[in-house]
C-alpha cells in the first residue's frame, strides 16, 4: 500500500474538516461530540473540563466552540484512548495550552516515536509528536480519576486495536468509552503491525462487559451512542470472523484464498463496501500469521 498524508485520509475516510459539530448529551453534565475522526466524551463540572480523545487540529476552532457552548473553558484533563491520528491529533493543541494528557504508558512510547500505520490500503506515516503534546500520566493496567462528581476509571486489558488502548467508565455518569476497540460504523481496524490483534480485541471487549452493567451507553470510537448488547453483537461476529480466518489458516490458505471466501460478508451486508471490509481481514489475517 502507498504512503498517504493527511488529506489523502480525508478522501479515503470520506472526512469533510469544513463539517459542523454535533453534540448529544448522554447524561448529566456529559456530552458526546461527533466531528471529523473519533467520537469524543466532554464531562463539565467543579473540577473543570474532562475530555476522551481529541480528533484533529484542523476542527479544533470548532470543538473548542461546542465546548464553549455546553459552558467549558480550557480543558483540563484529556484521555487519549490510543494514539492513532484521529483521535490525537488534537494533542497538540491542548497538550501547550495547560491540559493534563493521560493514556496507557504504550500511547505514551508509541507517540515518542514514528510509527507507520499500515490500513491495509494506505498506510499513514504517524510521526513523533511533540513532548507537549504526549502524555504526561501513564498507567498500565488500571487507573482511578475522581473529576466532576463522577470516578473515572480507565482499563487496558492487553494489546487489542492497538498495543495501548484505553477503555474509559464514568461510573457514575455510567457511560464507557471505548475508543476505537469498539467500532459502530464498519468492522474494526485492527493495527496488527502494532500490536493489534483480532483476538485482543475480542478478549478486551469481553473483559470490559465484566466492569460495566446492561444499562451501561456504550460510545463507541466511530458510529452513534451505542449499548452493552451492540457490544456484545459486535463480539459474536468478530468470533465468528476469526474462527472463519483461523480455520483456513489451519487448512493452509493464504491471504487471497480467505478473502475470495468472503468471511465478513455479514458486515458487507449492513455497511456497505467500504475499505475496511477487506482490511479486517487483511490485518487480523497478519496478525495471527506473524
Amino acid at each position: 500500500p502507498e504512503l498517504a498524508d493527511i488529506e489523502a485520509l480525508a478522501s479515503a475516510f470520506f472526512w469533510d474538516f469544513g463539517a459542523e459539530i454535533v453534540v448529544e448529551k448522554v447524561a448529566d453534565n456529559l456530552h458526546v461530540l461527533f466531528g471529523v475522526g473519533g467520537n469524543i466524551a466532554v464531562s463539565l463540572g467543579a473540577d473543570g473540563v474532562f475530555i476522551v480523545d481529541d480528533q484533529f487540529p484542523q476542527v479544533m476552532p470548532k470543538i473548542k466552540a461546542a465546548i464553549a457552548d455546553l459552558g467549558g473553558d480550557n480543558i483540563d484533563f484529556a484521555v487519549t484512548t490510543h494514539w492513532h491520528f484521529d483521535h490525537a491529533e488534537g494533542n497538540n493543541v491542548f497538550g501547550p495550552s495547560g491540559a493534563q494528557i493521560i493514556a496507557q504508558e504504550n500511547s505514551r512510547y508509541m507517540m515518542l516515536n514514528p510509527q507507520p500505520i499500515n490500513l491495509s490500503f494506505i498506510v499513514y506515516p504517524q510521526q513523533p509528536y511533540p513532548l507537549e503534546a504526549v502524555p504526561e500520566i501513564t498507567y498500565k493496567n488500571s487507573m482511578n480519576l475522581h473529576l466532576n462528581g463522577d470516578r473515572i476509571e480507565l482499563y487496558h486489558f492487553g494489546h487489542a486495536h492497538t498495543t495501548g488502548d484505553s477503555a474509559v467508565y464514568l461510573r457514575d455518569s455510567n457511560v464507557l468509552h471505548m475508543g476505537d476497540v469498539f467500532n459502530m460504523t464498519g468492522p474494526p481496524f485492527i493495527d496488527a503491525d502494532n500490536g493489534g490483534s483480532i483476538d485482543g480485541i475480542i478478549q478486551f471487549c469481553e473483559e470490559v462487559l465484566k466492569v460495566v452493567n446492561d444499562e451501561t451507553i456504550v460510545v463507541p470510537g466511530h458510529g452513534p451512542i451505542s449499548t452493552t448488547q451492540d457490544l456484545q453483537t459486535y463480539i459474536d461476529m468478530l468470533i465468528v470472523v476469526r474462527d472463519r480466518i483461523r480455520s483456513q489458516i489451519d487448512e493452509g490458505k493464504n491471504l487471497e484464498e480467505i478473502l475470495a471466501s468472503d468471511p465478513t460478508k455479514e458486515w458487507r451486508d449492513k455497511f456497505g463496501e467500504g475499505p475496511f471490509i477487506q482490511g479486517v481481514v487483511d490485518r487480523a489475517y497478519a496478525g495471527m500469521t506473524k
